[in-house]
């Protein structure tokens, strides 16, 4: 039968036609291990758990447990109207397993993590979607409103620096180089200005700050390169280098990287390794801009059938993913709303000495909580601000950045390493996933400590990333998050871990990570101004989360 127009379907490929197409019997299939009997989600050609490929096709019994959900109220598809409840659970056989799906023929306010589901399908097209409802018969063991343990994940957040490899040579790559130049462009919404001028006046200012030509630079790097991103970039190295002409020798763009600002960890490596001796990277995004001319019919979204696993469900959003890692934290370390709302408080109180933030307002707790919802727990303040800006920075051999216009920003170390599962919803299920290893990773790399840190800018895409960095860096213990939040002393521009000094991406606006850095040298140069940390010496910055991550300790050549 035909289902309503719109609703996102997925693409069907000669790996994954039997999954989607195992309803029309009305029973759930997952490709199998035949040499460990592990199932395998998404399929893959070999068993992630033995290497073995003898690979098959499983059927199961159709039922799991409901390890995350979110009600979703801000994003509705047609077909798929708003509100509906995104859903994460794992399969009884295999717990390991975890699907994306919609929970259904359900009260919403009854769901309770630990319920056990079962699946019905609905036709849509050509594709059988595997839902869930309560099963009949659940397991009532446990206290009212608990259930029986949640499946652990691969790695437990406890256990991460237990898979931390030691260092491959103890000379470091990060003592050879600098940062020696800052640049932002004009910031914004809806600013209505080609995104490539944004990056262009952006990295001019950056080589001017340096007290650079562009002759000087000999090398880009940017995230997420050029391709088919929307208001997320301007065209990459290719759209830059045409418009300035700076022919590097060497070069880098691409989103499979440490963060939004894995292109300074790329140039790092570059400079250290003698390939290049000055090297500009940048970030550019125009989304509000972006998102306007698709309301004046001046731009048409991509259609046609997706390659995600979690779209057909409506998880477009991250928004949807981190709201079901929260409410994960939410239930087995006793986090609240206000939890998170101390962050989206102190970023505006920042925000509030800052001249370029977008969001300046005062805000209160009462105003946070009082919000519109947008996909449970999460409300607008937790949510970043869509904007138009560019950010560039300059990474410089460090004995070229002393004869520079500034005093040199020093790297003390980088954490790049994946540990946790990739795949968004087979990873980390309490935290934000890629932020704990790489975080781990960061420490392994120096002699400094958590204790050390005078300024922390860390990711806030939403206020859940966040606090999911500050545990992961170790300023508080795993599921502790709560005490050191509340209130927002221990945050604040005078408590033990300043953090966001800016306003963060939930007031300054979405610069996707490399605004953060900007700030931290900011911060350690002595040029914040209102909002400026006295003393700075040492920061923390970390980009993005979900996809690869990555974290890098600053500090003054002092």
């Amino acid at each position: 039968m035909a289902g309503p127009p719109g609703r996102p379907l997925p693409l069907l490929t000669q790996e994954n036609e039997f999954f989607w197409t195992s309803g029309a019997d009305g029973r759930l299939r997952f490709q199998e291990c035949e040499s460990c009997a592990a199932l395998i989600h998404p399929p893959q050609p070999v068993c992630r758990y033995c290497r073995g490929t003898r690979i098959g096709v499983r059927v199961v019994s159709g039922y799991a447990t409901l390890v995350g959900f979110t009600v979703n109220h801000r994003f509705s598809l047609p077909g798929l109207p708003a509100p509906y409840v995104v859903a994460q659970v794992a399969i009884e056989e295999d717990p390991r397993v975890r699907l994306t799906t919609n929970a259904v023929e359900c009260d919403p306010e009854r769901l309770e993590l630990g319920m056990r589901m079962e699946v019905v399908f609905e036709q849509v097209e050509d594709v059988w979607l595997p839902l869930f409802r309560p099963a009949a018969e659940q397991d009532e063991q446990g206290e009212p409103g608990e259930r029986a343990g949640l499946p652990p994940d691969e790695v437990e957040p406890d256990q991460m620096r237990r898979h931390v490899r030691p260092m491959a040579t103890p000379d470091k790559f990060e003592d050879k180089v600098a940062v020696t130049g800052i640049g932002m462009s004009q910031l914004g919404r809806r600013l209505m200005v080609p995104p490539l001028s944004l990056t262009v006046q952006a990295c001019e200012r950056a080589i001017a700050d340096a007290g650079l030509t562009m002759d000087d630079i000999d090398g880009l790097a940017t995230y997420p390169g050029a391709g088919q991103f929307g208001g997320f970039a301007e065209g990459g190295v290719t759209a830059l280098e045409a418009a300035l002409g700076i022919r590097p020798t060497w070069h880098n763009g691409g989103g499979e990287t440490f963060g939004p600002g894995g292109s300074l960890i790329a140039a790092m490596l570059a400079v250290a390794g003698g390939l290049a001796r000055h090297v500009l990277c940048f970030r550019t995004l125009w989304e509000a801009t972006h998102g306007e001319l698709i309301r004046r019919g001046k731009i048409t979204p991509g259609t046609g059938r997706t390659p995600s696993w979690m779209m057909p469900f409506g998880a477009t959003s991250a928004a949807h993913t981190l709201a079901m890692n929260a409410q994960r934290h939410f239930h087995r370390y006793g986090t609240t709303r206000e939890t998170l709302g101390w962050i989206a408080l102190n970023q505006r109180a920042n925000a509030a000495l800052n001249p370029t933030a977008i969001y300046r307002d005062p805000m209160t707790m009462d105003d946070y909580l009082n919000a519109r919802t947008i996909t449970t727990p999460f409300g607008l303040y937790d949510c970043d601000v869509p904007c138009d800006g560019a950010i560039a920075v300059i990474v410089s051999a460090v004995d070229a950045a002393r004869d520079l216009a500034k005093p040199p920003v020093l790297v003390e170390a980088v954490g790049t390493q994946i540990i946790e599962r990739i795949e968004w919803d087979q990873s980390t299920s309490t935290h934000e996933p890629q932020v704990l290893g790489q975080a781990a990773h960061l420490w392994s790399r120096t002699s400094l400590r958590p204790s050390d840190v005078d300024v922390a800018e860390l990711y806030d895409g939403f206020s859940f990333n966040c606090l999911s960095w500050i545990e992961a860096l170790g300023f508080c213990g795993i599921g502790e998050a709560k005490d050191f939040l509340d209130g927002g002393k221990n945050i604040a521009r005078d408590g033990l871990l300043p953090l966001n000094t800016h306003g963060g991406q939930l007031s300054h606006g979405r610069t996707h990570g490399m605004g953060l850095i900007h700030e931290a040298i900011v911060q350690l140069r002595g040029e914040g101004g209102e909002r400026q940390v006295p003393g700075a010496r040492v920061a923390v910055v970390s980009s993005g989360g979900l996809t690869p991550s990555g974290a890098i300790l600053f500090r003054t050549d002092t």
